[in-house]
């Protein structure tokens, strides 16, 4: 798929202190979004997300898919995730964000939530295996499919909250201290009855998770 370029204005930083989300706007055109959200539903190697807390097991309603560089094993809430190869239409669009962003990724987690009831609540994106022990950058670069759902932030220690829409094919991107500080959900709402595709590229260091 050819992509139409879509050059963002000045990019202006969604948190008001302690971390940086930029929004790009819309970075595909409705038809390729469309495209690719039916490419996606059908193509992806999707799965119930599964989580250990407090000693119990617990598959989630959403489902994820893992894709990278390399067969990474990812560890998190006590369970693992190997990562698939990249699909031809997974790879294009990690290519053509890492144009816009000027950051490179090597992972992709995935994300199908099927209705409105399905979200995921407060958490940071801060697992060792996405943090440099060597003070690189964290930048997460999130691509939106399907339906327009409601994205949150809120402060660690203060009383800030951001909300924004988040509509099928625009990108925001999460970068500087925005995990340390932050924590971001994905709201829920029984308005809404059509799926939506997260994509979150990732920059994942096997090497530093404990």
């Amino acid at each position: 798929m050819n992509f139409e370029l879509f050059e963002p204005e000045a990019r202006i930083n969604l948190l008001p202190y302690d971390g940086v989300v930029e929004d790009f706007g819309l970075i595909l055109t409705a038809e390729q979004s469309e495209k690719y959200l039916q490419y996606f539903l059908a193509h992806l190697a999707w799965q119930h997300d599964e989580v250990v807390l407090y000693g119990q097991h617990y598959k989630t309603a959403r489902k994820v898919a893992w894709y990278g560089d390399e067969n990474y094993q990812y560890h998190y809430s006590g369970t693992f995730k190997q990562a698939h190869v990249w699909t031809p239409g997974l790879f294009r669009l990690k290519q053509h964000i890492e144009n816009l962003v000027g950051h490179s990724f090597n992972s992709c987690l995935a994300n199908l939530y099927e209705d409105g009831i399905q979200g995921v609540g407060w958490h940071s994106d801060d697992e060792p295996a996405l943090v440099s022990k060597a003070g690189l950058e964290t930048v997460i670069a999130s691509l939106s499919f399907g339906a327009t759902r409601k994205f949150s932030f809120k402060h660690k220690h203060k009383p800030a909250k951001v909300d924004l829409l988040l509509h099928s094919g625009q990108l925001i991107v999460m970068r500087g201290k925005t995990q340390q500080y932050w924590k971001h959900t994905l709201r829920k709402s029984t308005k809404i009855i059509e799926p939506r595709v997260n994509l979150t590229f990732r920059y994942f260091y096997p090497n530093e998770q404990h």
